[in-house]
């Protein structure tokens, strides 16, 4: 990965894991865990995980929501001179991990 595009990636994490915490009811705790995006930075999708577990569904919902206010908060908040389309996803990479985590305790 290139220092720019690893850069790109960690503007995007931090402004999702801002926006999420102003704007989430507080319900759940959501963590942004991982960015992956197009080689032309245009397509990105942002990976996250949900405590309590039984209130995922609904956050994914929420966060495909807010997807259109969360573009404006990038817009509105960085110097990105192309803002992406936005997809959010549940890490499902990270629940494996910590399953296993505590299978190995």
């Amino acid at each position: 990965m290139s220092y720019k595009k690893d850069r790109f990636d960690e503007v995007i994490r931090d402004h999702a894991a801002r926006f999420f915490s102003m704007e989430s009811n507080r319900t759940s705790m959501i963590t942004i865990t991982k960015i992956t995006s197009t080689d032309k930075g245009d397509r990105v999708t942002v990976y996250f995980t949900v405590y309590p577990e039984n209130r995922e569904e609904a956050a994914l919902d929420f966060a495909r929501r807010k997807r259109s206010d969360f573009r404006n908060f990038v817009r509105d908040n960085s110097r990105l001179s192309i803002i992406p389309f936005f997809e959010f996803e549940i890490d499902r990479g990270e629940k494996a991990r910590q399953k296993i985590d505590a299978i190995a305790l």
